[in-house]
């Protein structure tokens, strides 16, 4: 009898810890401090739209996402639809969930392809690459991602009013690549891996020449050539450099540099006083922009049409300077 007894006891010392653990668990979401997500209530298509668009007006993204998902899975003939699905993509993208935002937009390009909002689509799903740029001391593949998604809007909406901000970025990604394979060049000079700079710092003359990291490749190159006793091409260098940037501080550096070698001659011009970039110039060398500055669309501006949805107009994007890149060395000026 006694055996039975300690059995039972055991069992309900078991249920009881069992029980213990469930209400532990849910008790996280109860008293943990974070607040519970808030689940969309089931509603006509209508009702579940214009609560998606009071969320997103009130910065509710994810629940404002959850109200557009919900829509989708019960109303799927709705004429809500197509609005839903771009409207979805919008919230994951204000609210920095750049994956979910780029797969929810793919679903209405898929399904969508001939809609007048295709052009507004494609230019957020570019955003999304774009504002995942990583610093220019990590991989780029990123960038050129974002390149690829930019120049698919160029390519497919020409005469749209995206193509304009599409192609800015496209020059800023561009910018951005231009400044890792300097970083990486004068790694390379540093360690005294001329051949490994010099093909850094020729790249970036060939391939991003509209950058504002070429005068500096130059001098770079006129550098390394000097120290492999190369005279010819580091007066080549030299005279390229004069001739397109002569007010730039990098020619000045090269002209001094080849009057201490002696290697001047009248081909060379006087280096202009240095003067600095052009306002436009300088934005060659900013990041990539902060989240949430896509325009949103027009049906977050008035009462929702679901059927036609007007293009947003496009915004000054908002620049934040990035780290100085082309930063001396320790071994280099």
């Amino acid at each position: 009898m006694s055996l039975i007894n300690s059995l039972s006891v055991r069992c309900r010392i078991r249920h009881l810890a069992s029980a213990g653990l469930l209400l532990g668990l849910s008790g996280c979401g109860l008293f943990g401090g974070g607040k519970p997500a808030q689940v969309p209530k089931l509603a006509s298509p209508e009702t579940l739209y214009n609560n998606g668009i009071d969320a997103l007006r009130t910065q509710r993204y994810v629940l404002a996402a959850a109200e557009f998902e919900v829509l989708q899975q019960n109303y799927p003939y709705s004429g809500y639809i197509a609005n839903a699905q771009l409207m979805e993509g919008y919230a994951y993208y204000l609210k920095g969930k750049y994956p979910e935002a780029v797969q929810q937009l793919n679903r209405f390009i898929g399904l969508h392809p001939t809609s007048a909002d295709a052009a507004y689509a494609y230019y957020l799903r570019a955003l999304c690459f774009y504002e995942q740029i990583a610093d220019v001391k990590r991989d780029q593949q990123g960038t050129v991602e974002a390149m690829d998604a930019l120049e698919e809007v160029i390519t497919r909406f020409p005469q749209s009013q995206y193509a304009r901000d599409a192609q800015l970025k496209i020059d800023l990604c561009r910018d951005h690549l231009a400044g890792k394979e300097m970083l990486v060049g004068r790694y390379y000079q540093q360690e005294r891996n001329y051949e490994g700079a010099i093909n850094r710092y020729q790249r970036v003359v060939q391939d991003f020449q509209t950058t504002n990291h070429v005068p500096e490749a130059l001098e770079r190159m006129v550098e390394v050539y000097l120290d492999l006793g190369l005279t010819d091409q580091a007066r080549k260098s030299a005279i390229v450099l004069g001739y397109n940037y002569p007010g730039s501080k990098w020619y000045r550096y090269a002209y001094n540099d080849l009057k201490r070698y002696k290697l001047l001659s009248n081909n060379f011009p006087i280096p202009g006083k240095v003067i600095s970039a052009p306002a436009s110039s300088g934005a060659t060398s900013q990041q990539p922009a902060a989240t949430g500055t896509a325009p949103a669309p027009s049906a977050m501006s008035g009462a929702p049409q679901p059927m036609d949805i007007k293009k947003a107009p496009v915004v000054p994007v908002k620049k934040q300077p990035v780290e100085q890149e082309v930063d001396q060395a320790p071994a280099l000026r």
